[in-house]
Order: C-alpha cells, then sequence, then structure tokens
C-alpha cells in the first residue's frame, strides 16, 4: 500500500519541495551533511518558473531547511522565490545549474563530503568493485578533476562533460555526487555510493587480501541493480516512500 504523506491536505507545499526538504533531513539524520555547505537540487514546481530548480538557503543547517524555505532560482542565477532571504551559495549554483541545464532526464541531483566519500575521491584509483553496494556502480562512475573551490562558472561545461549520460559521479579530492529522475532514485543512489566508500575504506584498513568479483559477475550485479523489481520509480518508489515516512515522522516540520 502507497504511504503518501504529501497527498495529506494539511501539507499544503508541492510534492517537489516537501520530497528535497526530506531529502535534506534525511541527508542530516544519517550524517553525510557538512555544517551549511553542499546541496540538493531538484527541479521546482512548473509554476514557480521555466527551467528553474529547487536549492537550499545559504546559512541554514540541513536540518532546519523545510519545503518552504527552500529557494526557486533559474539557470542563469536570477532567484525566483527566497522566503528566507539568504540567496544561495555560488558554489552550489555553478554544480547544480550546469546539471539540470545539460540533463533535461535528471530532476534531482545530490552532492556530499563526507569523510568516506572525500577520502575515496582522493585515492588514485576511486572506488573499486569490492563489495555488493559497489558493484551497482561497476563501469558506471564518471570521474571529474579537482579545480578548486566550485565558483568558476566555467567548470560547468567541464563538469558536465566528464559526467556524461551516467547518474554517478566523483569528483576527485572533493566528494561525491549522484542524478537522479527523482528526489528519491538521487538518494538512493547517494546511499549505497557512501556505504560502498565506507565500506571500501574498511576492507582496505584491515590489511587482508581483497577477494575478487570477475569482471563478468561485477557487470551482471550492475545490470540486476538497473533491473530492481521496484518497477517505474517516477510513478511509485517504495524505498523512498519508506525513507520519507521516516523523515516526516521525525521531523514533521520539514513539510511546512
Amino acid at each position: 500500500m502507497t504511504v503518501d504523506r504529501t497527498h495529506n491536505p494539511e501539507i499544503e507545499q508541492p510534492r517537489e519541495r516537501v520530497d528535497l526538504a526530506a531529502a535534506y533531513r534525511l541527508v542530516a539524520h544519517y550524517g553525510l551533511d557538512d555544517g551549511i555547505f553542499t546541496h540538493i537540487s531538484s527541479r521546482a514546481p512548473e509554476d514557480e518558473g521555466e527551467h528553474a530548480f529547487l536549492i537550499n538557503p545559504f546559512g541554514l543547517r540541513f536540518d532546519e531547511v523545510t519545503a518552504s524555505n527552500l529557494v526557486t532560482v533559474d539557470l542563469d542565477g536570477n532567484i525566483l522565490r527566497d522566503t528566507y532571504g539568504a540567496g544561495i551559495n555560488q558554489a552550489g549554483f555553478t554544480i547544480h545549474s550546469a546539471i539540470h541545464a545539460a540533463r533535461p532526464d535528471t530532476r534531482c541531483v545530490l552532492h556530499t563530503h563526507t569523510t568516506a566519500g572525500v577520502a575515496v575521491s582522493s585515492l588514485e584509483d576511486g572506488l573499486q568493485p569490492y563489495n555488493q553496494w559497489s558493484l551497482q556502480f561497476y563501469d558506471r562512475t564518471a570521474y571529474h578533476e579537482y579545480e578548486g573551490i566550485a565558483l568558476d562558472l566555467s567548470e560547468r561545461e567541464r563538469l558536465v562533460a566528464d559526467l556524461g549520460g551516467l547518474d554517478v559521479m566523483v569528483l576527485r579530492n572533493h566528494g561525491l555526487l549522484t542524478c537522479g529522475r527523482s528526489v528519491g532514485e538521487a538518494f538512493a543512489l547517494m546511499n549505497n555510493l557512501e556505504h560502498s566508500c565506507r565500506a571500501q575504506l574498511a576492507i582496505m584498513a584491515s590489511g587482508g587480501r581483497v577477494h575478487p568479483v570477475s569482471q563478468e559477475i561485477a557487470e551482471k550485479t550492475a545490470l540486476q541493480y538497473e533491473g530492481d523489481d521496484f518497477g517505474d520509480r517516477d510513478t511509485f518508489d517504495p524505498e523512498w516512500e519508506a525513507f520519507k515516512r521516516l523523515a516526516l515522522a521525525r521531523y514533521p516540520d520539514l513539510a511546512s
């Protein structure tokens, strides 16, 4: 049975805003945030602006983000709606506007600076196919070289060129990034990517020999992830609904 609290008449905010606010709270809940930095964005409701997207107001922690205080910005950086009044972080705009402009198939972009993610991004060999979580990303992970804090708009061209049509990117010496056709898909990818990095670091720290997975099995597993039995995640995603129920139960103010 579908449990979708964004359809509750007491919640007046659009689903896009509630889902994105829930993702911010979940990232904070699981300790994947970095103070007031890093970002999650999603395409804005159509009535808020053509080609516009939602992102967090600068200065708020992730646990302070609500559906109503998310900022609406267009691809040129014009603020279309900002109830908090602090604007947005320029580095966040650079990264997120680049992907939203280049990838119409992507509704949500999620970027983190976790210790595990930054550690793996700083390894020459990057993410390795050491475990079931990481096999989801086998031969499906993009890499983008570090160019400093993302304040230079010219970096956008190189960023989207490196991402191509993939949904997962390791930002070298920086962190992790995922894209999704929905907020739920981007969050699920990041959740598994984070687990992959933590497991890899634990394996490396053990000093033991890694038991290899063949290329044939690695590709088979990645295809199994792509063909999961959740059906059309665009219309119903049970994994995201479960996470969202947690967010709304623990942090009901997120829908305000």
